[in-house]
């Protein structure tokens, strides 16, 4: 049997979670530093948009997982 090369998918989507946390991380300090006056109103709101694109994405490819994986369980019965 051939074992399969590259990353496990489990390892891609840990990762790709780990992404969101960062760039949600990312906005949260860009917020802090606005808040004691070392960043722009601007740069704070272009954080805020790409965590929260970030996330909306991460939600979708979650549903399209758990789609599929309902899709596998009818096609078992």
């Amino acid at each position: 049997s051939r074992q399969p090369s590259g990353p496990s998918f489990t390892k891609l989507l840990n990762e790709a979670v780990q992404q969101v946390n960062d760039v949600e991380k990312g906005s949260q300090g860009e917020l802090q530093k606005f808040l004691s006056n070392e960043s722009d109103l601007h740069s704070v709101m272009i954080a805020l948009e790409k965590a929260d694109l970030s996330f909306q994405v991460m939600m979708q490819v979650r549903n399209k997982i758990v789609q599929a994986y309902q899709e596998l369980m009818k096609s078992q019965v």
